[in-house]
């Protein structure tokens, strides 16, 4: 595809349309990236920043004198400098006067100029500003040739390429800004601290970025807040990028009643306080925090900041505090990316020459660099550096000339009779200069001089000024000639100034910096480890619910409703465990995932709950099939598997730590297989495998092989034609196990009837009639003191005691746990666990 394009000489050539698209974005880049959204490294300004403070200085609006409105501020930028919108200009001069977006503010506002919970600056009709002292720190001296002037975007005036900036403005007030394919985001510092490392700098310019650290702590915020661990500062100050978490600070406030109140009165730098407030409020209504009565937005300007969250008696301040980081701005990162445009040097003629001083700045262009900390500080050094250099120079030529002018007046007044007689007989002004240039040798400027004086100069008093003059001119002269000979004079006056600067307007820092890394806001270590019952439907409906929530009840009854379902949805597992534990889900095709329990919504007992695909990665054709608590994934402890098919697995539990919620390979299942249980052990345990039709095989673990994550497994158990395994336990010397069938019938059996067995074998006898009362659907291991669950698939809940069920022998078949009515059927069991005991 081609374009037709005109050139000079009214011919006609065809180009390529992507290398004239590719040149016309290339250029657009360059313009947004240079003129546009990045700041300078030399003043730390954006051009509309810098055009800004210019035209206040042209418009005379001093620190010390009366505001004006900002509508004709942004007139002159606009009028003179700047070639885009007057909204650009005036939200970049509002922010310029927001204490809470400049840590230095370089602009005195009058009226409206917004609030940090979002409230928008007035129109700029109604508003009014000046220059701060800090901005006449910047703009100071630009009148002696300190920087170069370049023509403005219409050639009819001309505006600085950079401002003097005495003022470290890109370090102590930071910077963002979005360009083409790249970013900037500066954060603010302590003018003290920056002061006092550029000092170090100039003393040793070899000084390590560990070193500066010891003098710049780290960003300080014009918010406050507390910075987290310093090794983001670190890698931000080394690299150039980094990122820094930053927390609110707070109170806690109780109230006669015995409630209490956090009250935040510092936010990270950047957020607004009314989005903080309408968060937590959603968090609050749609019940993701606890605890939570209201929050309010306190601020005034009486109090200061005050960002109130009432909670409810009872709470626990510090999980919400911890679930309100976690979830809302009050903790947020700042993520440094320390890009400017640095000047580099390029070939050809020097932009600005004084041979006699022995100064030529060459011409430069700027590119986007990413800077570390060193390179901050030398660059601003560098400027002023130049920028002192220059004024140094303008000085010296100043007073030279001056110097020149009083030699000739001195040189008049020791003459003055016959300077008088030369001038009254020349016969016009240009007559007598020329005669007093050829008696005394003065040039046109000095003959000049002596032409314009007028007769009160010819006091006494007056003589004794011009020489008194004269010796101070020469002093200032000689300081000058001696600062331009030697150059660490000049780095110097760098320090001495910029100290005076932090003596003048620095102040306390307003971030802490606390050393350790911010703790990870984990819910789990401030949430009482209590057991819950853990329930999943077949369409995949999750919920926990406290143990305590169920009444114990004797044997034989019908139990409680515990659980809303949908019509042909049922439960088809069960589980109980601690808040704290992990939970790993393994599905029918062996694909393994894991959650904490409190990460699983907490319901009521009639609810439905929440669906399980919104808190795992699981496929459409994937059903949990087995569930495992965890206190920690380890080397040192296993998961003995067990399929319907009589497969058995061993595998370290430490394989399954990067599963969470994407989930990873568990088990290869062969077709038709499922996986029925997965056991907890420490390697060495034994293990009871027992099958839906009442048989039983006791096994060592040992004789089971360690395998990886994707094997298969061997085979464990042999099965008799239409068996299967139901459930398998770990065998405890002081304990026994409790079965239970599909039709609520149970029975209590000691381990002791059972010997070891070869893996592969078919087992004994477990249970008598299976075929009357009902297959086997689970097994535990239980003490006497423990409490059993069980749930029915229309979701019928019985908590009773294991010493309520008698101890029976292999071939009896169980008494009556729990009254089930057909279509209805028994699902799970699972026991309340003993708080001593160990996982």
């Amino acid at each position: 595809m081609e374009e037709i394009k005109t050139v000079e000489g009214g011919s006609l050539i065809k180009i390529p349309i992507e290398d004239e698209v590719k040149k016309a974005y290339i250029d657009y880049s360059m313009s947004v990236i240079v003129q546009r959204a990045l700041p300078d490294v030399r003043d730390g300004l954006k051009p509309v920043h810098r055009r800004i403070m210019y035209a206040m200085d042209t418009l005379h609006l001093a620190s010390g004198g009366k505001t004006k409105k900002c509508a004709t501020i942004v007139g002159e930028v606009l009028g003179h400098y700047h070639p885009h919108g007057d909204a650009s200009v005036y939200d970049a001069l509002v922010r310029l006067g927001q204490d809470f977006a400049q840590r230095y503010t370089t602009v005195i506002p009058q009226g409206n100029f917004g609030t940090i919970a979002g409230d928008p600056a007035a129109a700029y009709r109604y508003t009014e500003a000046k220059m701060s002292k800090i901005t006449e720190e910047m703009v100071s001296d630009i009148n002696k040739n300190t920087v170069d002037m370049v023509p403005n975007f219409d050639d009819t005036t001309k505006e600085p390429a950079v401002l003097p900036g005495a003022f470290p403005f890109l370090l102590c007030n930071g910077t963002t800004g979005i360009a083409v394919g790249m970013a900037t985001n500066m954060p603010t510092h302590n003018l003290r601290e920056v002061a006092a490392a550029i000092g170090a700098y100039i003393d040793n310019p070899e000084i390590s970025i560990d070193e500066l650290m010891k003098y710049i702590k780290g960003p300080d915020f014009p918010t406050g807040g507390i910075i987290y661990g310093t090794a983001g500062i670190k890698k931000a100050y080394t690299t150039g990028r980094g990122k820094i978490t930053i927390r609110s600070k707070f109170t806690i406030e109780t109230h006669k009643n015995g409630k209490e109140s956090i009250v935040f009165t510092e936010v990270p730098y950047g957020v607004n306080t009314t989005n903080i407030i309408r968060r937590i409020k959603e968090l609050n209504r749609d019940k993701q925090i606890d605890g939570i009565v209201d929050a309010n937005d306190e601020t005034s300007d009486r109090t200061g900041m005050r960002l109130v969250v009432e909670l409810k008696k009872g709470a626990i301040t510090k999980i919400v505090l911890n679930q309100l980081f976690a979830k809302t701005d009050l903790q947020s990162n700042f993520g440094v990316i320390n890009l400017a445009l640095v000047p580099k040097e390029k070939e050809g003629e020097p932009r600005y020459s004084e041979p006699e001083y022995g100064l030529t700045l060459p011409q430069t262009y700027l590119k986007p660099e990413v800077l570390t900390l060193k390179q901050l500080i030398a660059h601003f050094v560098s400027h002023r550096d130049e920028v002192i250099t220059r004024r140094t120079i303008y000085d010296l030529k100043v007073a030279k000339h001056r110097m020149h002018i009083l030699e000739a007046l001195i040189t008049a007044i020791n003459n003055i009779d016959e300077v008088i007689k030369i001038i009254k007989e020349s016969r016009d002004t240009e007559a007598a200069k020329l005669a007093l240039e050829k008696r005394f040798n003065f040039d046109d400027e000095q003959a000049q001089a002596i032409v314009d004086m007028q007769l009160k100069r010819l006091t006494h008093l007056l003589v004794e000024d011009l020489q008194k003059e004269i010796k101070e001119l020469q002093a200032f002269i000689d300081y000058l000639t001696d600062l331009l000979a030697h150059h660490e004079k000049i780095l110097q006056l760098i320090k001495e100034d910029t100290n005076k600067l932090a003596e003048k307007y620095g102040d306390d820092r307003r971030t802490d910096i606390v050393y350790d890394e911010v703790e990870e806001i984990n819910v789990e270590d401030m949430i009482k480890d209590e057991e819950m019952v853990v329930m999943i439907s077949r369409l995949g409906y999750i919920k926990r619910v406290s143990v305590d929530k169920y009444k114990k009840q004797g044997r034989g009854g019908t139990g409680s409703n515990s659980t809303n379902l949908l019509e042909n949805d049922y439960i088809n597992q069960l589980f109980i465990g601690s808040t704290k534990e992990h939970l790993l889900f393994i599905t029918n095709i062996g694909r393994a995932y894991w959650i904490k329990i409190h990460e699983i919504p907490e319901s009521e007992k009639n609810s439905r709950g929440a669906n399980i695909k919104g808190l795992l990665q699981v496929s459409a054709d994937e059903e949990i099939t087995t569930i495992v608590s965890l206190k920690e994934f380890s080397d040192d402890q296993y998961l003995f598997m067990t399929t319907a098919n009589g497969i058995v697995k061993k595998v370290r539990s430490s394989e399954f730590q990067n599963a969470k919620t994407k989930g990873i390979i568990g088990i290869k299942l062969n077709d038709g297989d499922k996986l029925i249980s997965a056991i907890a052990t420490k390697g060495d345990s034994q293990v009871m495998l027992i099958t839906r039709r009442g048989k039983a095989l006791r096994i060592t673990e040992d004789s089971v092989r360690l395998m990886g994550r994707a094997s298969c497994g061997i085979k464990g158990m042999k099965l008799s034609e239409g068996d299967e395994i139901a459930a398998a336990v770990k065998v405890e010397s002081d304990s026994n196990i409790i079965l239970l069938t599909e039709k609520g019938v149970g029975k209590r059996i000691s381990f002791d009837f059972f010997s070891v067995h070869g893996r592969g074998t078919g087992g004994q006898r477990i249970f008598g009639n299976t075929d009357g009362k009902g297959e086997i659907i689970g097994a535990l291991n239980v003490k006497d003191k423990d409490e059993v669950v069980c749930m029915t698939s229309q979701g019928k809940t019985l908590r009773f005691k294991a010493s309520d069920i008698k101890e029976q022998g292999q071939g009896a078949s169980g008494v009556k746990i729990l009254n089930v009515k057909e279509p209805d059927y028994l699902v799970g069991i699972d026991k309340v666990q003993d708080k001593d005991e160990e996982n």
